[in-house]
């Protein structure tokens, strides 16, 4: 297929674009600073919140498949109202102009954020691990965005009926092949950093992806978006926890008020299920940082 990835020069749209051409399909990427093009075909630099430029990409590409990533991708790193604007408007933006140019599937990126973990009032689960049916209770412009997105994406597939597939998809924390060598993470900690001081992952609850496990997801997504029902959301995350020790006894450390729910958990569980995924999409995240992270001692 021909397939337009948004967002193609980050962490996660790299290894995205990789999985989708390694799988045979003709990849463009757009991204406002697209740097080494990759295997992708081309890239075009472009404002996805404007509306003129999304509709311009489509016109120009006609891909068959769009994958959105492009977004402010982290928290507070800059103003509530752009964070807010920018996410919310690229994400309905990409939706519309897809639809009306016949792309025929479309996948979102969302966040696990979306769950309201970190919370300042205090956070606790309805249960652990979190699935895809726990409620959703964003707490800051980010998270809400990321919702909202979700929202946008499930919308349009009501208006669309089965002439569009479209699906959302939440990362957990993206780990990125060079930074289990020690390149720093979107955080600017290490990897082993992460692990040595668990309070930089305990505010996350310990959630990682491999960004080559999250692009061999999207591109099975991409591949049975005929075959499941329209407009579901994913987690995407590692088959384990970023963390030397277990979660039941972890995560109320950090998040007080989650005993109960963490005692569910058992050796290295990580909080975010996928089993939704391993039993739609057959995915499972094959990589760990017990098999990834390089010993630098």
């Amino acid at each position: 297929m021909k397939v337009l990835v948004t967002g193609s020069a980050g962490r996660f749209g790299r290894s995205v674009v990789t999985a989708l051409v390694s799988a045979g399909h003709e990849v463009t990427g757009v991204d406002l600073s697209p740097g080494d093009p990759g295997a992708c075909a081309a890239v075009l630099p472009a404002d996805l919140a404007d509306a003129g430029q999304a509709f311009e990409v489509m016109a120009r590409f006609r891909p068959q498949a769009v994958i959105h990533l492009a977004a402010i991708a982290t928290p507070f790193g800059r103003t509530d109202g752009l964070t807010y604007r920018v996410n919310t408007q690229a994400a309905f933006n990409v939706c519309q102009a897809a639809t009306h140019s016949g792309v025929q599937r479309l996948v979102v990126a969302s966040s696990p954020t979306v769950i309201g973990y970190g919370a300042p009032g205090g956070w606790a689960p309805d249960y652990l691990p979190l699935d895809e049916d726990h409620p959703v209770r964003p707490w800051n412009a980010y998270s809400l965005s990321k919702a909202a997105a979700e929202q946008t994406m499930r919308t349009f597939a009501r208006a669309a009926g089965d002439r569009v597939r479209f699906a959302a998809v939440r990362p957990c924390f993206v780990v990125a092949p060079e930074e289990w060598a020690g390149a720093p993470t979107q955080t600017g900690h290490t990897i082993s950093d992460r692990l040595n001081d668990p309070a930089l992952s305990g505010q996350a609850l310990f959630n990682y992806l491999d960004a080559r496990d999250g692009g061999e997801m999207v591109e099975r997504l991409l591949d049975a978006l005929p075959e499941i029902p329209n407009g579901e959301v994913f987690f995407a995350g590692a088959a384990d926890a970023l963390a030397r020790e277990p979660l039941a006894g972890l995560l109320p450390r950090f998040h007080p008020g989650t005993a109960a729910a963490a005692a569910a958990l058992t050796g290295a569980d990580p909080a975010f299920s996928t089993a939704k995924a391993e039993r739609l999409l057959g995915w499972r995240a094959k990589r760990s940082w017990r098999t990834e992270l390089v010993d630098l001692t």
